[in-house]
């Protein structure tokens, strides 16, 4: 069944109005009828079975038929703290964290990021293509909601902002220990945990003073293994271990 994205204003009782694209989508290149049904999600994690009801000139109408919470999100919110990449690569991130089920990317400024954040209209143009991205990943795979790309924060910021968390764990070069990190990451899922955040350095890796900080306001230290993983790679290797682990 075809699926459809509304911000939540759209919902007005038993009616949903789709326009813009939406509307495009399903009269001209779908080129559906009144009759036929579709799945309208508000983007914060209620689905609505729906049938369309009544075209116009700019907007489909869409009568509810029945809503219920979305199945397709996990029962932890995952909050990726990514350390600010080179080029093109923090587009990727986002995308593939999304599919994965992140709730939130936090781009970081750490000590060895390389990048220089933008002047402001510079820099929230940009943040409005990586929403756009999470939207489309979203879209792709059927997420229940929209994942937030925040404005870049600094590294203690971060910190900060992680102690709403339940849990943070932060992949590190000289941690030692896979049978440890098994035991960490076994252990959110045994604990119930209901958020956690991931923190990832950027290509030159998190200065030891970063971890300091980071462990010393609670997270924990994990091993990814033998390996040093690229910044593109390390995140989304973390988010495929915590999917697997929650996943119901």
């Amino acid at each position: 069944m075809y699926r459809f994205y509304v911000d939540r204003d759209a919902v007005a009782g038993e009616d949903i109005t789709l326009a813009g694209e939406d509307y495009n989508h399903i009269r001209n290149v779908l080129r559906m009828r009144a009759g036929e049904e579709i799945t309208v999600c508000d983007g914060a994690g209620t689905d609505y079975l729906c049938r369309l009801s009544e075209f116009s000139k700019d907007c489909v109408r869409a009568k509810v038929l029945s809503q219920s919470g979305s199945r397709t999100e996990l029962p932890v919110r995952l909050v990726l703290f990514q350390g600010m990449p080179k080029k093109d690569k923090l587009e990727f991130i986002i995308q593939k964290a999304v599919e994965l089920g992140v709730s939130r990317v936090v781009p970081v400024m750490t000590r060895r990021t390389v990048v220089k954040l933008e002047e402001g209209g510079k820099e929230e143009k940009k943040r409005a293509r990586f929403q756009a991205i999470a939207r489309a990943a979203a879209m792709q795979s059927m997420r229940g909601i929209i994942p937030e790309v925040s404005s870049a924060m600094r590294f203690a910021d971060a910190i900060k902002a992680a102690g709403e968390l339940d849990a943070v764990v932060i992949p590190y070069e000289r941690a030692e220990g896979i049978a440890d990190t098994r035991a960490v990451l076994s252990g959110l899922v045994a604990d119930g945990v209901r958020s956690v955040g991931i923190f990832i350095g950027p290509e030159g890796g998190f200065a030891e003073e970063e971890v300091a900080l980071a462990v010393d306001a609670g997270a924990k230290c994990i091993t990814l293994g033998h390996r040093i993983l690229r910044t593109e790679t390390a995140g989304l290797a973390v988010l495929a271990l915590l999917m697997f682990a929650f996943e119901r």
